[in-house]
């Protein structure tokens, strides 16, 4: 059955219908999806049943698993599925997670606007996220277009973008948050990376801008140079006509392509539950 798509936002993103989704997809379903993504960015599945197993199987049909900050953030996963992540203010106990826990650093940090593992080389491909629990009128999560944003800007400003690299750190923006937990041979597992200001997607050919709250220095600038500039792109690239906001409902499978747009969680009552669980494909290009 063809995958049925319908538009929720005039740039990208579309409601997805016509996949199983509790199982690895063949060659042409997962062909078909990446087309999708490839002119949507991020697809929304509703009203779906996936178990922890089920979901890495049909990660893992879409490639490689990126670990990201599992590496060091050892308590947010299990042995069982590795590579799958709580994004949840639920311990393992089924108990809430006070406020001041380290464990809530994560929660805090994905309000920035942020491209999974943009830290590290290959980044991420492609995030998914599904909805086991969610609080009522809260928690949304915003997604940007950056292909639209960088067609956006002037000529001007897109000339002066080429050649620019961007230097991404996994612990920058934490530590903006004063999150200090990490040691030294933390650090060393993750040292800051260089990307282009501007990518160009393998498959559709768009140009996108590459920034977010990993991104902390622009070569050729000064530092405060350098964080101005993204301060400003991040500023253009977040404004209101390219953001889509997606409002969570028991079940959501979302899927987006990291190399595409940037997202971020909104704000909640930390004293109501919500769970959601993230697996993450690890893209080929370095």
């Amino acid at each position: 059955m063809p995958i049925d798509l319908l538009p929720l936002h005039p740039l990208f993103v579309a409601e997805a219908e016509g996949f199983s989704l509790d199982r690895a997809l063949n060659d042409s379903e997962r062909q078909e999806l990446e087309d999708a993504l490839d002119s949507f960015a991020v697809l929304v599945f509703r009203d779906q049943n996936l178990s922890p197993k089920a979901q890495m199987d049909f990660t893992r049909s879409l490639g490689s698993i990126d670990m990201g900050l599992l590496k060091v953030l050892r308590s947010h996963t299990t042995s069982e599925n590795a590579g799958l992540i709580a994004i949840s203010n639920v311990d393992r106990d089924d108990n809430l997670i006070e406020h001041s826990d380290a464990r809530m650093m994560a929660l805090y940090a994905n309000q920035l606007w942020h491209s999974d593992s943009s830290f590290k080389k290959p980044s991420a491909k492609y995030s998914l996220l599904f909805a086991i629990e969610v609080p009522t009128d809260e928690g949304d999560t915003e997604f940007a277009d950056m292909r639209a944003a960088y067609e956006g800007l002037s000529y001007s400003r897109q000339a002066e973008l080429q050649g620019l690299e961007a230097e991404h750190s996994a612990f920058f923006s934490r530590m903006q948050l004063g999150d200090l937990q990490y040691k030294p041979d933390d650090l060393e597992k993750y040292p800051s990376v260089w990307w282009p200001l501007v990518r160009d997607h393998p498959a559709s050919g768009r140009s996108s801008l590459f920034i977010g709250a990993h991104a902390m220095g622009v070569t050729g600038r000064t530092t405060p140079e350098g964080r101005l500039l993204l301060s400003e792109l991040l500023e253009h690239a977040t404004k209101k006509e390219y953001v889509y906001r997606h409002k969570w409902r028991k079940g959501d499978f979302v899927i987006w392509d990291n190399r595409s747009v940037l997202h971020r969680g909104r704000s909640y009552d930390l004293s109501h539950r919500r769970e959601l669980r993230r697996s993450t494909v690890e893209d080929a290009e370095v």
